[in-house]
């Protein structure tokens, strides 16, 4: 008898699981021993319901387009179970870690700090898949020119405003609408999705980081600027993939399936 490939991934739907291995296996009532069906279909199946359905976190906290990026990774997340939490232990806790920003970065840090939620993050950052969105890129760098504040200093370089000449009159603070991605380098989070994607962008600050290795991606606006980033376990965008429509969900899927 020939066997099917072997299931990599649970996704959460034992049923489903079942039909398919029936199609394999003839049914209790097309053979003679029902008992050695049972047993045979047990021996493949079993070690699915040991199969760890990995938990994504959604940092809360008090800043971020939440529901929309729990709802965009659901939505692609077939083997993972996508949680909002304020919780550090939950931080630590989880497989993957996705860091929304959203306001002005003086708060965003503020509420980081007056959560406890800085430390477990940090920890994230330094350990895990790790996704940062808008301000949650930006928080990511040493400092920015938004009121003077400190960031995170996971990673090198400044955050700064943009400087539009007068001449250029067409471009508006903020950058708020569709833009082209340039990707700057290959990685796996761009696996499927095509050079100069359109992504949805509303920001009226950019990252420069000090090490350009770590430029995933560039937009143009008046003139280019860093609009994702990338260092070992992490990824971070300036635009924001729950509002990006099938680009930004294959980002997500992308990142969800990312073992650096």
């Amino acid at each position: 008898m020939s066997f099917p490939p072997p299931i990599t991934a649970f996704e959460g739907r034992l049923q489903r699981e079942s039909i398919f291995w029936q199609e394999w296996f003839p049914l209790p009532d097309q053979i003679e021993d029902k008992y050695r069906w049972e047993d045979t279909y047990a021996e493949l199946t079993w070690p699915l319901l040991l199969t760890t359905v990995q938990k994504v976190i959604v940092v809360d906290y008090g800043m971020g387009n939440l529901r929309s990026v729990e709802r965009a990774l659901a939505h692609v997340a077939h083997d993972a179970n996508v949680e909002i939490s304020s919780d550090p232990a939950a931080v630590r806790a989880a497989d993957r870690v996705v860091f929304p920003g959203q306001g002005a970065m003086p708060d965003c840090m503020r509420y980081l700090r007056e959560t406890g939620l800085e430390e477990a993050v940090r920890e994230a950052a330094a350990s895990k898949p790790f996704f940062g969105v808008c301000v949650g890129m930006q928080m990511l760098f040493e400092r920015s020119e938004e009121g003077a504040t400190p960031g995170l200093g996971i990673l090198k370089g400044e955050v700064v405003r943009f400087r539009i000449d007068p001449a250029h009159h067409e471009y508006k603070v903020p950058h708020m609408g569709w833009n082209e991605v340039n990707q700057a380098a290959p990685h796996p989070l761009w696996q499927g999705i095509a050079d100069a994607t359109r992504f949805y962008f509303v920001h009226s600050f950019y990252a420069v980081p000090t090490d350009r290795a770590q430029i995933a991606a560039t937009t143009v606006y008046s003139k280019p600027f860093t609009s994702a980033v990338m260092r070992d376990n992490i990824f971070a965008t300036q635009f924001h993939p729950e509002k990006s429509q099938a680009p930004g969900l294959a980002l997500y899927k992308n990142f969800l399936n990312w073992n650096p």
